[in-house]
């Protein structure tokens, strides 16, 4: 991908022929079906520029390439000390409030991703054409929390505005050719890679750390061989919380698909949620795409589309289900496989549900057994979340493996090397033990790295030993953190949404988060009984009260496992609490509150709060209420203790 269609001196620019520039930006423009009214646009650009430019060093660029956004700023400007992101408007005598977001959107994502901009001046500046100039306040667009406008009259003086007296000029060379090392959200991921994007384009990696494209090269060597050999294999990948494993799912998937349509590769999720936002999202992009291109496509046939690449597991399960066929997918990708159900929870929903009576299968062997119907080869990826767990049934990867150990013991089995290292993913030693004699380890298939958080990689670290009550590390890593990636404490709401719109910048999400065994957070307004739209939460602008900017929604583990927001405010029920150096589990059932006894439910709780703790992107801030002298349901029992150790690991209050 090119990063800019034209670039050139701001001096050389100014005197090179419009039909010249033109016609590069003509060459490097792919969809022809709009080349008139682009070109159009560019002329008025490049007419403005030339006149508004005079006397300025520096240079331009046209068509910026922001590939984790999948687009391009119309300019960069760089004069002196100064970046400016340049979207135009040609003919609009207003400041639409979506442009202002537009541009300010491209301007972070450079600060943010863009080696070369991190400790640069960028300056957002919309150009309505016709519009009347507005003066700006200045520390306010200098810190991003406003957009610079102006006219085309006006240009040249709101750029003086902005630039620095004798400081040290912009090497240019070194800024355009620093490293753009992107984090997308996966809902970002799902529709660059469905575009066609490469995972290279849209994801970052550590240094001598395993990354997407090392576990996505090691899948890929996996499955031709399974095919050269003609054999059955499954495979285990690993990874931290946020280190995109269902973004590797994804990549492999859509690889696949283009390496040859009659491997039918899938990417499967019982992740409800997850699926219904991702599918949502792919379809909306599509529609937009199909009108931009010329060729309008109906919503129903866009979703048609975009279904057969992501798909519901329970759907997949239901139709094999129904009579006993060779699959047609020869490479499937198990999202979360460790929420796959146990034969317990199997049995009681089919006698329930379908009314199978008698069904002794778990989840996990039923779906290697459907696959085990091909005759030649398949491949079965399960990428695997430890410690994420949430809820009843959930059977963990130490069904998938006492499946293979019983019944399929003649696949080939790869698995990451920590599922054997780490009581996360297997506690027997008799799985420990058959997995090393019969398998084969992998480094390659386990995600190291936390890239959801593109402050900071050590976040997964340090919910890891705050929920382990490892006080003196879990102060160490706040310590190392708290800068890049800031966490607070409240015991007032509104603080804390106040906190979170302060925050947030551009389309950056917020949201509300809490646990859906929280039931007593209700007097504050926040009802973890109350069913979202996932896809509306996630998707929809601020201006629909229903999405995750409005922060009266709640959404709940099970609505954002797998998804994640910039900014959260994690809600933090009587239901998991801190008091005489333990953690205190109860479950409210009627109208009181009533002890946890079950190690494994104790582990399904503990585990709602690490994948609640784990959704921000950028920042959080933890709401603890205070305790209700009236409601023995509020005590201050329930509150207190947790406030303190949390203030004792060093966390901040506000």
């Amino acid at each position: 991908m090119n990063r800019a269609y034209y670039e050139n001196s701001i001096s050389n620019f100014i005197t090179e022929n419009l039909n010249s520039i033109l016609g590069q930006l003509s060459l490097n423009h792919s969809n022809r079906q709009l080349e008139d009214l682009q070109k159009n646009a560019w002329v008025k650009q490049i007419e403005i520029l030339k006149e508004q430019l005079v006397n300025f060093k520096g240079k331009i660029y046209f068509e910026f390439a922001i590939p984790r956004m999948g687009k391009r700023v119309d300019n960069i400007i760089i004069i002196s000390d100064t970046i400016f992101v340049v979207e135009f408007k040609v003919g609009e005598g207003n400041f639409e409030s979506h442009a202002q977001t537009q541009v300010l959107d491209y301007t972070l994502d450079l600060k943010n991703f863009h080696e070369g901009s991190h400790n640069t001046k960028l300056i957002p500046l919309l150009i309505a054409t016709n519009a009347k100039g507005v003066v700006p306040d200045i520390e306010e667009v200098v810190n991003h929390r406003a957009v610079a406008k102006t006219n085309k009259r006006e240009l040249k003086n709101t750029l003086e505005l902005f630039l620095g007296k004798g400081n040290k000029s912009i090497n240019c060379d070194f800024w355009e050719n620093s490293i753009y090392k992107p984090t997308p959200t996966i809902i970002e991921a799902a529709q660059a890679l469905y575009k066609g994007h490469n995972v290279k384009d849209i994801s970052r990696s550590g240094s001598g750390e395993i990354n997407l494209s090392k576990t996505t090269n090691c899948l890929n060597k996996i499955i031709e061989h399974s095919k050269h050999h003609k054999i059955k294999t499954i495979c285990f990948v690993t990874g931290v919380p946020g280190a995109g494993k269902t973004l590797a799912g994804l990549n492999i998937a859509n690889e696949r698909m283009k390496v040859d349509e009659d491997e039918h590769a899938v990417f499967l999720s019982g992740n409800g949620p997850l699926v219904d936002v991702l599918r949502e999202a792919l379809t909306r992009d599509l529609v937009e795409n199909s009108k931009l291109k010329g060729n309008p496509i109906t919503k129903e046939k866009a979703k048609r589309e975009t279904s057969a690449f992501i798909q519901n597991i329970h759907h997949f399960r239901d139709e094999y289900l129904k009579q006993d066929i060779e699959p047609t997918e020869k490479v499937v990708v198990f999202d979360e496989a460790q929420r796959a159900w146990n034969e317990k929870q199997v049995s009681s929903f089919m006698k329930r549900k379908k009314g199978i009576e008698n069904f002794k299968m778990s989840e996990p062997e039923f779906l290697i057994d459907v696959m085990n119907r091909h005759k030649d080869w398949c491949v079965i990826i399960c990428l695997i979340g430890g410690g994420q767990e949430i809820n009843t049934g959930e059977a963990g990867i130490e069904e998938w493996i006492n499946s293979l150990i019983k019944n399929y013991s003649g696949w080939n089995v790869h698995y990451s090397n920590l599922i054997t290292g780490s009581s996360n993913y297997i506690k027997t030693k008799i799985q420990k033990k058959w997995l090393k004699n019969n398998a084969h380890s992998e480094s390659e298939l386990h995600l190291s790295v936390c890239i959801r958080s593109f402050r900071s990689e050590k976040i997964s670290a340090f919910i890891q030993e705050l929920l382990e009550l490892n006080i003196t590390e879990a102060k160490k890593i706040y310590n190392q953190i708290h800068k890049d990636f800031p966490i607070y404490i409240t015991r007032d709401l509104s603080k804390a949404k106040n906190w979170l719109r302060k925050k947030a910048k551009g389309s950056e999400r917020t949201g509300v988060i809490a646990s859906s065994g929280a039931r007593r957070l209700r007097p504050f307004g926040i009802n973890v009984k109350n069913e979202i739209s996932a896809p509306v939460w996630f998707l929809n602008s601020e201006r629909d009260i229903r999405s995750s900017y409005f922060l009266e929604e709640v959404a709940t583990e099970f609505d954002i496992q797998g998804l994640e927001i910039d900014w959260s405010c994690l809600a933090w029920g009587a239901n998991f609490y801190f008091n005489d150096n333990s953690w205190n589990y109860q479950s409210f059932k009627g109208t009181k509150w009533q002890n946890i006894k079950q190690e494994t439910s104790k582990e399904y709780l503990k585990n709602t709060y690490r994948v609640l703790l784990t959704r921000a992107r950028q920042g959080m801030v933890i709401f603890i209420p205070e305790g209700s002298e009236v409601d023995f349901t509020r005590s201050d029992l329930f509150y207190n203790g947790t406030w303190k150790y949390f203030k004792e690991i060093g966390i901040e209050e506000i």
